[in-house]
């Protein structure tokens, strides 16, 4: 079976800054994939490439940025527009055939249907980002990238968040999203992807990271930070 995304050999340079380095992986339809790592670790990088935002260095992405919705941290909502307003502005930009078939769509899937008056600047925090990934989802792609979606958010509207995320990758849509909170990629990631220093240092399940670490508490940001530790001690060894 072909991915829904293949990623081949991806790398980044800023000047004499490496920020990607020769990255791969490939997601599965309705796959959910966690990218996490340290600050500067090329997290939101590899997603702006992915999405088409900016180009790489070296490497491929198999999806045109078309085919790819782009969430990032900073929404690009426009606050005196009602909910209903931005997502069928958004929806025309897309060139979708019918956008207000698509805005009810979505308004019916995030559950802002009473809200879609309200104009986008008087919602909640969890409000304005379910609204921001309606229309990163608007155009239906396979793909949606997603950059620390839940930044902010209390744990209710997490919740609410990842319920509606869900909703679309039981019906294959493929999610790549990065974040600094271990414990919200453990409840939500099938995969992991960690990064440290613009390079792959892990790819697998939340599983097999505990695994790996031998962690007795099941607790995923030990791991990680295990994983860390031992490539620190490695490169101290190596050098």
């Amino acid at each position: 079976m072909s991915a829904a995304l293949g990623v081949a050999a991806l790398s980044k340079r800023y000047g004499e800054l490496q920020a990607l380095s020769d990255v791969s992986f490939e997601a599965q339809a309705g796959e959910v994939i966690a990218v996490l790592g340290p600050n500067g670790a090329g997290k939101t990088t590899l997603l702006s490439i992915i999405a088409g935002i900016q180009r790489p260095s070296s490497g491929t992405v198999s999806r045109d940025p078309r085919e790819v919705g782009w969430v990032p941290q900073q929404s690009a909502l426009y606050g005196k527009l009602s909910v209903a307003e931005n997502l069928k502005l958004f929806a025309r930009l897309e060139g979708i055939p019918d956008p207000d078939a698509a805005v009810s769509e979505m308004l019916a899937q995030t559950g802002l249907a009473e809200r879609s008056g309200d104009p986008v600047g008087r919602l909640s925090g969890g409000n304005r980002q379910r609204v921001n990934v309606a229309i990163g989802l608007i155009a239906d792609p396979p793909v949606l990238a997603l950059d620390e979606p839940s930044a902010a958010l209390d744990a209710a509207q997490r919740r609410r968040l990842w319920e509606f995320v869900r909703s679309r990758t039981a019906k294959g849509t493929s999610v790549v999203f990065s974040s600094h909170d271990a414990a919200e990629a453990q409840r939500n990631a099938d995969r992991l992807l960690i990064l440290v220093g613009g390079s792959l240092v892990f790819d697998g399940s939340p599983a097999s990271l505990l695994e790996r670490g031998s962690s007795q508490e099941h607790d995923l940001e030990k791991a990680m930070l295990a994983l860390l530790e031992d490539l620190g001690a490695a490169e101290a060894s190596a050098a």
